[in-house]
């Protein structure tokens, strides 16, 4: 799928989102900040990701605040900066219930 996300400094992208529902944390690939200069901001506190294969992928020590566009639907979130290999953006499993029938 693809969604339109807006950076603070007003730059616009279009980007691959996977709605994962076995995600636990909307995240964006780290190496998409690095590469398009996304700003991102640290959080207090920091926890550590698994892959599916329950191999550890990293600690999550910042976020990156963005507002997206799914689909007609805008909103503002705050993202984990996180290694998604191939993907720029996996939405969470919370995130598909909320909006689930506002994108579908």
């Amino acid at each position: 799928m693809q969604v339109d996300i807006k950076m603070k400094n007003r730059k616009k992208l279009r980007i691959e989102t996977l709605v994962d529902s076995g995600c636990t944390h909307t995240g964006i690939n780290k190496q998409l900040v690095k590469d398009k200069k996304i700003k991102t901001k640290p959080i207090n506190f920091s926890f550590g990701t698994y892959n599916v294969d329950r191999t550890k992928n990293g600690d999550i020590t910042k976020v990156a605040p963005l507002k997206v566009k799914i689909n007609g639907h805008r909103e503002y979130i705050e993202v984990a900066v996180i290694d998604l290999n191939r993907m720029d953006i996996f939405l969470e499993y919370d995130w598909l219930i909320k909006h689930n029938s506002e994108v579908s």
